[in-house]
């Protein structure tokens, strides 16, 4: 059974490229207004252009906590004039051993992947939980489920994230709020672009990447189900990757 996401009100974080714009493409298509919230505004303009009308740009820097805590709701709802569903899909990556890291580019990722994902739901969710109804979900990983050896500071970043997920999930549900996670393998996005080329180049041959659209085909069932059910946690991954 399925309920139709056509007249609601989306906004999806670092929506300019990626998993972020191929969902806001599929939210779009099903007849939802959709809040692009990216820091780039060049990206965002074109991005919406390419959408159509019901495509909306909200240029905010989410690692600066007072555009999330004091300007991003109120922008969202001035722009669209409600919130159904957000979408905490902003992140960055690091991979490589940890001996030769770097400490400053963790706390970015960490700041990004986190902090700013745990405080862009915390401004929503007073906004949803009033309205007793909403749907929270966030990108997260399979390195959030299955610790992945040659990315352990990215890995710990998104176990933080699914035991964010699952706790908070449990505390709104009384609220008719539901926060789920998607949490897919390797997909072909920017957050790659640090991979040895040799390794890019070995995934694309074996067909072990899978392509941002797939994960938003994944995002649109976990939001069209029934109301009196939550997709907790949908794990998708390339039929090549053996996890």
């Amino acid at each position: 059974m399925s309920e139709s996401i056509k007249g609601k009100v989306a906004a999806i974080t670092g929506a300019a490229s990626g998993i972020g714009f191929a969902c806001a493409r599929a939210l779009v298509a099903q007849g939802a207004k959709v809040v692009l919230v990216d820091r780039a505004q060049d990206r965002l303009e074109k991005c919406c252009a390419e959408l159509g009308p019901n495509a909306l740009p909200l240029q905010l820097d989410l690692l600066k906590p007072s555009d999330i805590s004091t300007l991003m709701l109120p922008k969202i709802l001035a722009l669209a004039g409600r919130l159904d569903i957000f979408h905490a899909n902003a992140g960055a990556y690091i991979g490589g051993d940890v001996v030769n890291g770097n400490p400053d580019d963790w706390d970015r990722m960490l700041n990004l992947n986190i902090n700013a994902a745990f405080r862009s739901v915390q401004a929503v969710l007073p906004h949803m939980v009033a309205q007793k109804t909403g749907d929270i979900v966030f990108t997260s990983s399979i390195a959030g489920i299955v610790p992945v050896v040659w990315e352990p500071i990215y890995t710990a970043s998104k176990f933080a994230v699914q035991a964010f997920v699952h706790t908070t999930r449990r505390q709104v549900a009384k609220h008719g709020v539901r926060v789920g996670a998607v949490a897919p393998g390797p997909v072909v996005t920017a957050l790659l672009d640090d991979w040895p080329k040799a390794k890019m180049d070995e995934a694309l041959a074996s067909g072990s990447l899978m392509q941002p659209e797939e994960v938003a085909d994944a995002v649109l069932f976990m939001l069209t189900r029934s109301r009196n059910v939550t997709i907790r946690d949908i794990v998708i991954l390339p039929n090549s990757v053996d996890l």
